[in-house]
């Protein structure tokens, strides 16, 4: 339905697009639940077995090239990684000769619902190769077609995935039998055990292989080195020392060197206790010690007898004072004392003096020696450098070939007792119950699809609904008046209409008697139908005025949209309420007019034109209304129908009869293919435009207006005849007035 520009859309217009639609929506439904429970009853049951399998995700920090990956720690990649190696081919070949599924017939039938094989069996015939042929394969090809079958068949129904964030995967196999379902699911998780164990194996084996001769070229490479090392100190006579290893010359130095350091260390000593004593000496301090003095017995024993004599020498002064004679003779001997510390003192500078000359030639001659054996050495420091470039060398090959021999006999011990981190934790057992299909589920679920499919195709028909459908579309798309809606007559409604009267047309002219819908306006006069037919009249003498005659065409875009019946109603009624009306059937190439209400006229409108046949003679009058009409019987040979309409014959017609008629109705030809109506559009005061509800479509009518300005300019409005009022007030929007048609409806008669 059209919506202006910007306009938004409603909810109340949603659920109206699904009321019009419903039937398209429920069909579709309809047909989804019945083929999801056709599916549902014919599909075959499938059963699914899961298998749990722990990985060890214990963290292998030993580098060993030979582990396993079950070894390593295990993070979300390396699982993903495990999912995949379960999903790969060489486990599902190892599977399907676990279980000898090749030679197992009834294994390979193809399985599946009865909608599944007609599918199957529809793509087969419409495969384009197979019509034209195929060249016979070999056994070889047809065995690796038969094993690729196979692989393709597991591997669709397996399903592997990791168990939330846990090392455990689950291995679930889906087959239509429920014990071969869970023996499939053991093997896969059997077979990839054995392929980890015999992964390990060959990992271990090929490391073990290249270990091997790996050791081998160490251990010859470091025979090598260990010889050029002893080929090098024998051309250069470097010796070594068997207990530190070091060479002679080398062992020799560092030993003077030692020498040479506690040698001037005794110097040192020597030379302070030499100068500390013979400061003691030179300054006379007697009370001043060495350690030397302190344990020589004479210079004990005449300190002693210093000391005593100064004790006596000090009591007697103070008895006796000073210049006593005893206290003299205690002084001197004091002296003497002093005298005799000295003189041994004096002895053992000397032999302090002694000890440091004697260190300082053992210095010197350790200096010389030294300096003589460092010119000996300078000149084998080249050698050296050499020797520890071969010495290191050799012993960088020797710890390798210890480590690669340590890492083959660990390699040697693993491939005797080959072992995997993965283990089974709950084995597949027979299902008791089929995983699926789901029927409840499949039946809703294509129901729903079904209703999808009817809604869209739904959303598709309102979209391409470019018809009139309501008074609004009328007013937006031609900016014309919209006068009503004329509904579809049924059988019912003729039936129950007014009888015709029979009672003879007053006047000198041959009665007609219509029948069925021609009359309906007559027959129901209280009906919607003839309410807006008199809508139609006043809009005609509101808009025309005190106009007399109103000469009024009633035209449509297309044929058959209703335009003649239309045409004879609205007369009929005028001429009931009391005016005095003639209907012209002017539509010379169809009179549709006149062949439903004056089958057996022979002569009419063109003869009038054409003969000057006075129209007067050749008027039908209706008995009950006291209509007049001018019927046209068509003639094969006519092609100037449009020069007939507009001439000055017809010109002079319409103004010869509005002496006697306060409205004449001219029943036109379709506007749209003809040309006549555009020709004659001069000679009417106003047009009555007729549109087919839900047919006619509203580009035509607005493109054919657009061309006839003289119809448009002159159109009273626009009435949409046919139209089913059921479904008016789906299409109009809420508070329109035809939106409550219902409403009205009890003001209206259609008996």
């Amino acid at each position: 339905m059209h919506q202006p520009a910007g306009a938004m859309l409603q909810v109340d217009q949603v659920l109206a697009a699904v009321r019009r639609q419903y039937r398209i929506i429920l069909f579709f439904g309809l047909l989804g639940a019945i083929i999801g429970m056709g599916h549902a009853l014919t599909a075959v049951p499938w059963y699914s077995a899961s298998t749990l399998l722990l990985i060890d995700g214990r963290k292998g920090n030993d580098p060993d090239p030979t582990a396993s990956i079950a070894e390593l720690q295990f993070d979300t990649g390396a699982i993903d990684s495990q999912v995949e190696v379960l999903k790969s081919e060489r486990i599902i070949a190892a599977v399907i000769a676990k279980a000898g599924l090749a030679d197992d017939p009834g294994f390979q039938r193809a399985t599946g619902s009865l909608f599944g094989s007609m599918i199957g069996a529809v793509r087969q015939a419409l495969d384009v190769r197979r019509w034209f042929g195929s060249e016979a394969r070999s056994d070889a090809e047809a065995r690796f077609a038969k094993e690729r079958q196979l692989i393709s068949t597991l591997a669709g129904n397996l399903t592997v995935k990791r168990v939330a964030r846990t090392y455990v995967l689950s291995i679930e196999f889906s087959w239509p039998e429920a014990s071969r379902a869970a023996e499939i699911s053991r093997a896969f998780a059997d077979a990839y055990l054995d392929d980890q164990l015999e992964s390990k194996f060959d990992a271990t084996r090929r490391a073990t292989e290249w270990l091997f001769a790996r050791i081998q070229e160490l251990k010859t490479r470091a025979l090598e080195t260990d010889m050029a090392v002893q080929r090098f100190k024998s051309d250069n006579g470097l010796v070594k020392s068997g207990a530190s290893g070091q060479l002679v010359g080398e062992q020799q130095l560092s030993e003077l060197n030692s020498q040479l350091v506690i040698a001037r260390g005794d110097t040192a000593r020597a030379e302070a206790r030499y100068q500390r004593i013979k400061s003691i000496i030179d300054s006379g301090q007697a009370d001043a010690a060495v350690s030397e003095a302190l344990g020589n017995p004479v210079i004990i024993d005449l300190r002693n007898k210093y000391l005593k004599a100064s004790k006596t020498e000090a009591e007697l002064s103070a008895r006796l004072g000073r210049s006593h004679i005893q206290v003299i003779s205690l002084r001197a001997e004091m002296r003497e004392y002093e005298r005799l510390i000295f003189d041994e003192l004096g002895r053992i500078a000397e032999s302090y003096k002694s000890e440091q000359e004697i260190s300082r030639s053992r210095e010197k001659a350790l200096e010389e020696n030294l300096s003589s054996l460092v010119g000996v050495n300078a000149g084998t420091n080249e050698t050296l450098v050499g020797l520890r470039e071969l010495e290191r060398e050799a012993d960088t090959y020797k710890n390798l070939y210890q480590t690669f021999l340590l890492r083959y006999q660990e390699a040697v011990q693993k491939q005797s007792f080959p072992i995997t981190e993965a283990r089974v934790i709950t084995a597949a057992s027979r299902p008791l119950a089929p995983s699926h299909p789901k029927k409840s589920l499949v039946v809703a679920f294509v129901t729903i699809l079904g209703l999808g499919l009817g809604f869209g195709i739904g959303a598709v028909r309102e979209f391409r609904d470019r018809v009139f459908r309501t008074g609004r579309q009328v007013r937006d798309e031609l900016g014309l008046e919209f006068l009503g809606f004329l509904p579809a007559v049924s059988a019912s409604q003729l039936r129950s209409m007014h009888p015709v009267s029979m009672g003879a047309a007053s006047g000198p002219y041959p009665p007609v008697i219509s029948q069925g819908v021609m009359r309906y306006s007559v027959g129901s006069p209280l009906s919607g139908f003839a309410e807006v037919l008199r809508s139609a009249k006043v809009a005609a003498d509101i808009t025309l005025g005190s106009h007399r005659p109103k000469i009024i065409g009633l035209v449509s875009v297309l044929p058959n949209e209703g335009k003649s019946t239309i045409a004879k109603n609205l007369a009929s009624l005028v001429a009931h309420l009391g005016a005095h009306t003639l209907v012209i059937d002017a539509d010379l190439r169809n009179p549709g007019l006149s062949r439903a209400t004056a089958p057996d006229a022979a002569r009419g409108l063109v003869e009038v034109l054409m003969d000057g046949v006075p129209f007067r003679e050749l008027l039908l009058r209706e008995g009950e209304t006291g209509l007049d009409l001018l019927p046209a019987v068509g003639r094969r040979n006519l092609s100037h129908t449009g020069e007939l309409i507009s001439s000055a014959a017809m010109q002079a017609l319409l103004q010869d009869a509005g002496q006697d008629y306060d409205y004449i109705f001219v029943d036109l030809p379709p506007v749209g293919p003809i040309v006549d109506v555009r020709a004659a559009a001069r000679l009417f005061d106003a047009f009555v435009f007729v549109v087919e509800w839900g047919r006619t479509a509203r580009h035509v009518v607005r493109s054919t207006l657009e061309h006839e300005q003289s119809v448009y300019e002159k159109t009273l409005g626009v009435v949409l005849n046919k139209a089913n009022l059921a479904g008016v007030r789906l299409y109009e929007d809420y508070g329109s007035r035809d939106y409550y048609y219902g409403k009205y409806k009890k003001y209206y008669r259609d008996r």
